[in-house]
């Protein structure tokens, strides 16, 4: 897996005076920026491919249509998922539409999109106005775009922290609690009593939870159904697409096309 330097390309620092800057970066395949902190906060929105962000005690999957805001100060590294086409909007904290405190995910369609990209185009000095009345429209769009639950919590207990993270990497590992018990050097009964206490769910929920996210960063790759399935640890793309309708209400085909609209 390549480290990518976290800030490779120029760009403009936001401030009071321009508190809205956009960067555009194509990012490899299945690369890691390393933790790295801003000064600024920052909406991190993929145009293409999947980014896997972590940030203290919970990691966030966003694909497509979705972005993670970033507040100030919070030390953060992140996993690509395919080729990422990244779009980040750095926001000085004097204008921060959103809480200054805690990370989340957000719907990122309709306007949004259309206002990051001009944004990322437009020379605030030389189109001052356009520029003022295009950023205060993307902060008040920020602001009232919905949060999505897409977080994944991760623990603090060793043993439980080597058991997420190990599934985070392969959800598709199939190994039953029992025998995470063994590998690593805890009962079964421990386990399911740490799952509850840290994380507020069961094992089943908590790797049920990885793999529709995942599910949702290769499916917006273009990743065939059947390859999805396969790689999540399922036998087949029903079994799968049953899994996936019981949680979400929806088969992926159907969940996807209303995510598309």
């Amino acid at each position: 897996m390549p480290t990518i330097a976290f800030d490779p390309l120029p760009r403009v620092t936001p401030s009071r005076k321009h508190p809205v800057t956009v960067n555009v970066r194509d990012l490899p395949a299945n690369g890691h920026v390393a933790t790295h902190m801003h000064d600024w906060a920052q909406l991190a929105c993929t145009v293409k491919g999947a980014i896997r962000l972590r940030a203290g005690t919970t990691s966030w999957i966003v694909p497509p249509t979705r972005a993670v805001w970033i507040p100030p100060q919070v030390e953060h590294d992140v996993t690509l998922i395919g080729e990422v086409a990244l779009r980040t909007v750095y926001i000085d904290a004097s204008v921060a539409p959103r809480a200054l405190s805690t990370c989340d995910v957000i719907d990122v369609t309709g306007l949004l999109p259309e206002l990051v990209e001009t944004l990322a185009t437009i020379l605030p000095k030389r189109e001052p106005v356009r520029y003022d009345l295009l950023a205060r429209l993307l902060l008040e769009e920020v602001r009232v775009a919905p949060t999505l639950s897409l977080d994944l919590p991760l623990p603090t207990d060793r043993r439980l922290r080597t058991l997420c993270e190990t599934l985070l990497a392969d959800p598709g590992e199939i190994a039953s609690l029992e025998e995470w018990a063994s590998r690593v050097g805890a009962s079964p009964r421990t386990l399911a009593r740490l799952f509850q206490e840290e994380l507020g769910m069961t094992f089943g929920q908590w790797r049920q939870r990885v793999r529709l996210a995942h599910a949702a960063a290769l499916i917006s790759l273009g990743t065939p159904l059947a390859e999805v399935a396969a790689s999540l640890g399922y036998e087949s793309a029903s079994a799968f697409s049953a899994m996936f309708k019981r949680a979400l209400g929806h088969s992926p085909s159907a969940f996807f096309a209303a995510e598309a609209k």
